[in-house]
């Protein structure tokens, strides 16, 4: 094995991701099963999550374990199903997530529940339940490792109304930090990974209407690549990011770095 195959393989290693049959989470997924790991995929869409599954494994090892994580019971239950499938987890990747986008005069309660019931406190209560894999699989030398899925709207504030969201990945990005302090004498390492504009199903519509506009304003003038997003993850997972806990990592062609409008 070259230098760089040791630095940055994740050949071997088990690995959950959340919300992994579609958008983001299918990105990671389907580069951690061509880097050789062997990927759990969770969703709420059995039907989906079960095709999914089933195209990854032409590339490699992928399982198909669905699950709602929208209240505690779904992520203990998804924790007891990967339990009963693997002693270790190397690589926890908390993706799942909702939006909902309304003007502020129309916004409803109900949106702030469900969107932090999903994309914050199911980080936590999945992080949570799968402590034990997660030790079990952690060494000083190789920590486990756990990925946050937040966003550039949690940094910077969105240009849409989209105000549950963008405020529950701000508390992810910091769910994150206080997680990865928490756990690191554990060795187990957390951080969290803020997407911009990505070809997903949560950002067609966003994009149907405004890509010219978007690209136009991006540093990089692109829409992010499946390759940039599975990129970062592998590295994360990887002995190359033994080291890092607790950052928080934009990828997002530098949208981050200036407030302008579309």
């Amino acid at each position: 094995m070259s230098y760089v195959e040791d630095l940055f393989g994740i050949a071997g290693k088990v690995a959950l991701v959340t919300g992994g049959s579609r958008g983001i989470g299918l990105m990671i997924a389907e580069g951690m099963v061509q880097a050789g790991a062997r990927v759990y995929i969770s969703s709420r869409k059995a039907e989906v999550c079960d095709r999914e599954a089933a195209r990854l494994s032409k590339a490699g090892t992928c399982v198909s374990l669905p699950a709602d994580l929208g209240s505690l019971a779904g992520c203990t239950a998804l924790a007891e199903a990967l339990q009963a499938k693997e002693r270790k987890l190397d690589v926890l990747v908390n993706n799942a997530g909702a939006n909902w986008g309304a003007p502020m005069a129309e916004y409803p309660d109900e949106a702030w529940d469900k969107v932090f019931e999903l994309n914050v406190k199911s980080i936590f209560n999945l992080t949570r339940a799968l402590l034990p894999q997660l030790e079990a699989a952690a060494s000083a030398a190789a920590p486990a490792r756990v990925l946050n899925v937040g966003s550039i709207d949690g940094i910077r504030a969105p240009i849409l109304d989209t105000y549950a969201y963008s405020s529950s990945k701000a508390a992810v990005h910091h769910l994150t930090r206080v997680l990865a302090h928490k756990l690191a004498p554990k060795h187990i390492t957390v951080n969290a990974i803020a997407p911009g504009p990505f070809d997903s199903k949560m950002m067609h519509e966003t994009l149907e209407t405004f890509r010219d506009a978007i690209v136009s304003s991006n540093p990089l003038k692109r829409i992010g690549e499946p390759s940039d997003m599975a990129g970062v993850a592998i590295y994360l997972a990887s002995k190359a990011g033994a080291y890092m806990t607790g950052a928080i990592i934009p990828v997002d062609g530098g949208m981050s770095t200036w407030r302008g409008d579309w």
